[in-house]
């Protein structure tokens, strides 16, 4: 009898037994769920709080220190990795990474492969997947920002900011989805110093498009075109009425649009590389932190091959007949696989020198304070190698893919 009433027994009461045991703070212990896959190694027992209905799934999970999960609705988080004092207050999480004090509202929901950085935010009802947000950004309410990368801002004060009811329009009536769109860059974006971003409310962006650091698009505007040059103001006009024979697959924008998921492949392989070389000593003075850092790579690999499959998809679909889309038909693999090859190192070591010495002494764990603080010849040193890394990749790309001529001047 003993043994049939053990079987009864839902498997997440002992884990949950234990995470108490640690000293997690689980207000109320029977409405939590947590799988039988979760290491409970991954989760620490420093100022967690686990409010009533979380539920905690996959074997990748991790869950730092200060994190607090659903103060004001449900959760439920699957193989997502959590940095120090993260605070999800409702929704759904699957298969992405929280940097410190990042946070999201309630009635969110963040799919696969996504990354918010120190900071991040969103208020309620914020949709993203394939997203990546720098330190300090924030997102209205009613968002739904998927297949971006956003940078832009230098504190919490001053910030990227995405407007309440914007969306980023990621599927084309061809069912593509060969549409991100950079914000800002990687190169500069990461050093913490570029005038911030601002999409207002109740607008949205065609992607793929690209934005200079310091645009400002206004309220109910939609973006259609890239804004190249930093600084501007943009005010968007509506379409003029007509109807027209619609032409399937017919890609009148071919160059710009492979030449924008080209540059974001590249940005994302400069991310990568400043992960690697830069920021992983700070992940590693946090508990848990490299477990934390490896999901960061992780989902930069996974959004590097969203970008690869997402091109070759739609170069199957481009008619043949032209050398330039014949070129990308039979070669948007090859291109592909360039983001994945070992990138050029040249200007790598000197900056590195050179931020090992502006940041002697330094808190291991201040990441955002440590670059912040960093002089202006070592920014302008770090961003000249990070640009050397998308410019020689592109180069290469666009090499593979003549007489496509895809870096035109536009």
């Amino acid at each position: 009898m003993p043994a049939a009433h053990e079987d009864l027994r839902p498997r997440s009461h002992d884990a949950i037994a234990q995470l108490l045991q640690k000293g997690v703070e689980i207000p109320n212990p029977l409405t939590l769920d947590i799988g039988p896959e979760v290491d409970l190694d991954r989760v620490s027992g420093n100022g967690v709080k686990l409010y009533p209905g979380c539920r905690v799934y996959g074997a990748r999970t991790v869950i730092s220190a200060g994190v607090k999960l659903g103060a004001e609705g449900p959760v439920t988080v699957d193989d997502c990795r959590l940095g120090p004092g993260v605070e999800l207050k409702g929704g759904s999480f699957k298969g992405s990474v929280f940097l410190a004090k990042a946070n999201m509202g309630p009635g969110a929901q963040v799919r696969e492969a996504c990354l918010l950085e120190e900071e991040a935010n969103g208020a309620h009802c914020v949709g993203l997947k394939q997203t990546i947000l720098f330190p300090f950004v924030t997102l209205g309410s009613l968002i739904n920002f998927c297949d971006c990368l956003l940078a832009g801002g230098t504190s919490r004060k001053d910030h990227s900011e995405v407007g309440s009811s914007y969306i980023h329009f990621n599927f084309t009536p061809d069912g593509n989805k060969t549409t991100p769109s950079l914000f800002g860059d990687v190169p500069r974006g990461v050093m913490l110093d570029r005038p911030p971003i601002f999409l207002g409310g109740q607008g949205g962006v065609v992607g793929p498009v690209r934005v200079g650091f310091g645009t400002v698009v206004a309220a109910g505007s939609i973006l259609r075109r890239d804004v190249l040059a930093d600084g501007k103001l943009v005010v968007g006009s509506s379409h003029h009425g007509v109807v027209r024979d619609h032409v399937p697959n017919s890609y009148p924008d071919l160059m710009r649009v492979v030449a924008n998921n080209l540059v974001y492949m590249a940005n994302l392989v400069a991310l990568e590389q400043w992960y690697v070389h830069v920021r992983r000593r700070f992940f590693v003075a946090q508990e848990l932190g490299e477990l934390v850092y490896e999901g960061a790579l992780e989902v930069l690999a996974a959004a590097k091959r969203e970008r690869a499959k997402r091109l070759a998809a739609m170069a199957a679909k481009v008619p043949a007949g032209e050398a330039g889309r014949d070129a990308l038909r039979a070669r948007a693999g090859d291109v592909g696989a360039l983001f994945d090859d070992e990138p050029p190192a040249a200007g790598r070591e000197a900056f590195l020198a050179a931020f090992d010495a502006a940041t002697a002494g330094a808190d291991a764990a201040a990441y955002t304070t440590t670059v912040q603080q960093l002089p202006g010849d070592v920014i302008a040193a770090g961003a000249e190698w990070l640009q050397r890394v998308v410019d020689t990749l592109c180069a290469q790309a666009a090499e593979l893919l003549q007489p496509l001529r895809p870096f035109r001047e536009r």
